[in-house]
């Protein structure tokens, strides 16, 4: 009953959209692609609709090769991104139109509960061009849920949405697509999408795609804390995450601009004081590392300017930029000695000037370790329940 794709790869004008992607999909579940603008999200969706063919490889679905399959005779429904109706049509008409294809009884009651199920039931007297984006956007998806299709592509469906209507849309759409269809079987959804924060709160698995290769594929929370790589790491952070080059040296990792770590033991304070009264030793993670160079990455979110606990490590560092977003603010830094670069995220509105020097803190329990060259993959992950 899954959805394979096996070795699938398309070229366009000698220009590799996808390369070697190799997916197994079980019905009833939610995957969630991440990745930046171009990394071939709306390729691989496109192949898995039957609107575009690969060059190589095969597509089954029940273990029927797909692969030439015309769009019209898969079992899929593709919502997109634009505000994609019927405009002559109302809200119950579109919603029924493919209800009405396939011959449905009773289409009316099905329309009705569909309306309810997206909050939209007090529309459907309505043509798209008298509602919101929001709710165009519940129109569409209802469309494709009436559909009874076995997979559901959605291509980053809120984009165009405000943030309020992206943030209630997306705490709605875990729940509405584990909805069972006519037969009784939930479909398998494919939600594609730039927005790390999204693919948390999806949760289900996430597939990490770059450059048109699958980077990762694993539950959310497993590829949020132990990335693959130093580039899986940055894809699945927002903003980049900060990666250091630096070395390990008798317990302590030594970062440039001279910032320096200790881990894997219970280590004093200037003031005397132990860094914790019990417990796990500072970085515990990373204790296991052998002498030598390595890659480090930190998440904005796992540094702070303020009220820092202790087991922090103070880093000096000057202001290179200062954004306000929401209640967040977001400081870009330079290390004394120039080399180093970061970014601070920071709850709350902060104001910051260009060259301030300022004092921020790194975490060493949320330090993730990677090789030196070749594919920067993971050498050692924190545990997240730490």
């Amino acid at each position: 009953m899954a959805l394979v794709l096996d070795h699938v790869s398309k070229t366009v004008a000698g220009e590799a959209h996808l390369v070697d992607i190799n997916l197994t999909l079980e019905p009833g579940t939610m995957n969630v692609l991440l990745g930046h603008t171009g990394a071939g999200k709306t390729s691989l969706l496109r192949l898995i609709a039957g609107l575009d063919r690969p060059t190589q490889g095969t597509l089954r679905q029940r273990d029927v090769d797909i692969t030439r399959l015309p769009s019209r005779a898969r079992s899929v429904a593709l919502v997109y991104q634009q505000f994609i109706n019927y405009p002559s049509l109302t809200v119950h008409d579109n919603i029924a139109s493919p209800l009405r294809l396939r011959g449905v009884r009773d289409a009316g009651a099905r329309v009705l509960e569909l309306a309810r199920l997206l909050r939209i039931e007090d529309l459907l007297a309505r043509l798209p061009g008298q509602l919101s984006g929001g709710q165009q956007q519940r129109v569409a998806i209802a469309r494709a849920l009436a559909k009874g299709a076995e997979v559901v592509l959605l291509d980053e469906p809120l984009v165009n949405l405000d943030y309020k209507l992206r943030e209630d849309l997306r705490d709605e759409l875990r729940a509405l697509f584990g909805v069972e269809r006519p037969d009784g079987r939930p479909a398998t959804v494919i939600y594609a999408t730039t927005d790390p924060a999204e693919a948390l709160a999806l949760g289900g698995s996430t597939i990490l795609v770059h450059h048109g290769r699958i980077l990762q594929h694993a539950p959310a929370l497993e590829v949020y804390h132990r990335p693959a790589s130093v580039v899986a790491a940055r894809v699945f952070s927002d903003p980049p995450m900060n990666i250091v080059d630096g070395v390990v040296r008798d317990g302590v990792i030594e970062l440039v601009d001279e910032i320096r770590i200790p881990v894997g033991a219970q280590r004093t304070r200037s003031d005397g004081g132990a860094y914790r009264s019990g417990g796990a030793a500072v970085g515990a993670h990373l204790a296991g590392l052998a002498d030598g160079p390595y890659r480090f990455g930190i998440r904005a979110s796992d540094c702070r300017l303020h009220q820092a606990p202790e087991g922090h490590v103070a880093v000096r560092a000057r202001v290179e930029l200062s954004e306000i977003s929401g209640s967040e603010t977001f400081v870009y830094l330079r290390g004394a000695g120039e080399l180093a670069r970061f970014i601070v995220q920071e709850d709350g509105v902060f104001h910051h000037q260009l060259d301030d020097e300022l004092t921020f803190y790194i975490d060493p329990d949320r330090l993730l370790a990677f090789h030196v060259g070749g594919d920067q993959a993971l050498v050692a992950s924190y545990h997240p329940g730490h």
